[in-house]
């Protein structure tokens, strides 16, 4: 798992429209940045280079001067801060429905035949010590049902 810096352990809806131009171009110029999300949203110059910043503060991105422009590289990958925000999130909820929420998610997005397969092998594999009920774990030292 990715580690963000102490009191950085989320990244806001405007870093992540930032990371995935990055993640999508490989390495950008903060002039791309500019230019590719001002065609999608009304933000100001400034405030992208802030968001760029953050983003270098926080670790998740690397920038290198070329001439008199700056090029952004992803430090991380986008898989890892998906798992990372998706595991957070899970965290936050209680273990006896975290099975649904998943058939949820998957339900609802597009996943291709090979990840497919691969789920396949996961849940062939947790099948075999999986519990027939997974407890609730929203109060300490308490069997509950939710």
């Amino acid at each position: 798992m990715v580690k963000l810096q102490e009191n950085e352990s989320t990244i806001s809806d405007s870093e992540w429209e930032i990371m995935r131009i990055v993640w999508t171009l490989k390495h950008a110029s903060s002039t791309q940045v500019i230019e590719e999300l001002q065609a999608k949203k009304n933000w100001t110059e400034s405030t992208i280079k802030t968001l760029l910043r953050r983003l270098v503060k926080k670790g998740l991105i690397a920038t290198k001067k070329d001439g008199r422009r700056f090029i952004y590289t992803a430090t991380v990958s986008q898989t890892q801060i998906m798992i990372e925000a998706a595991q957070e999130r899970l965290n936050r909820m209680c273990d006896m429905h975290k099975g649904e929420v998943i058939l949820k998610l998957l339900s609802d997005s597009p996943i291709s035949k090979k990840d497919l397969a691969q789920m396949k092998e996961v849940i062939t594999e947790k099948e075999k010590d999986a519990p027939e009920k997974v407890p609730c774990n929203c109060l300490p030292d308490k069997a509950h049902l939710c």
